[in-house]
């Protein structure tokens, strides 16, 4: 029997992209601003500092791994130097602009009727800096108190302390990655349901236990899975 319904936080509960790139355009405004060298700079090329940095470091921490990339368009304007401001400006306007699907609040306020509510994410989206505070029962932060990022076993090995049950398949992961939020968890042991927002295809090798495209539809999916 299902007991605990634990979500993924960007992209599933959060609505990550806006945030991150009104951040990244503020940031931009801000260079023009202050050189012209950054006339040429374009979110294309930010949106590329972020993917070289990733590449670069996977399984360091999102906020670094962000300073990263911040750093090599730092470098293509000529303005390292300004590194710990334009993070600083980067962090304060994504944290602002960021903002819960509008399924989300309605589907977690059905299904803490019902379930013990948790948040497990690998990101930097903190539940009170995203319009989720005093929504989940508990929540698991990849990089706390050294606990690594998924799909690392020990990160679903932390949900299940959090939400103090020792069946893991009492325990339902939802989340919008393959990997991270299906194949990850069900290799832990725990239940997944796969959030599709955009339609995309499952891998043939990859079997969640649920799939969805809204959060509304969780409540009757978790029902199917008893």
């Amino acid at each position: 029997m299902i007991t605990t319904v634990v979500f993924d936080a960007d992209e599933t509960l959060v609505d990550l992209r806006p945030a991150v790139t009104g951040a990244l355009q503020t940031v931009l405004t801000e260079l023009r601003r202050l050189t012209p060298r950054a006339a040429e700079l374009t979110l294309g090329d930010m949106a590329d500092d972020w993917a070289a940095a990733f590449a670069a470091d996977p399984s360091a921490p999102v906020m670094q791994i962000r300073r990263s990339a911040l750093a090599r368009s730092l470098d293509r304007v000529g303005m390292p130097e300004q590194l710990d401001r334009i993070t600083g400006i980067f962090f304060e306007r994504r944290f602002a602009l960021s903002r819960p699907y509008a399924d989300t609040l309605p589907a977690l306020d059905r299904l803490r009727r019902r379930y013990a509510v948790g948040l497990a994410t690998n990101g930097n989206s903190r539940a009170d800096r995203c319009g989720l505070r005093g929504q989940f029962a508990f929540e698991v932060y990849a990089h706390v108190d050294g606990l690594p990022k998924k799909p690392d076993q020990r990160f679903y090995d932390a949900v299940l302390t959090a939400a103090g049950v020792s069946a893991a398949d009492r325990v339902v992961y939802v989340g919008d990655s393959i990997p991270h939020d299906v194949v990850g968890p069900q290799t832990a042991g725990l239940r997944a349901v796969w959030l599709n927002r955009r339609g995309e295809s499952c891998p043939a090798e990859v079997c969640p236990d649920a799939q969805i495209t809204s959060l509304a539809q969780l409540p009757d999916a978790l029902a199917d899975l008893f």
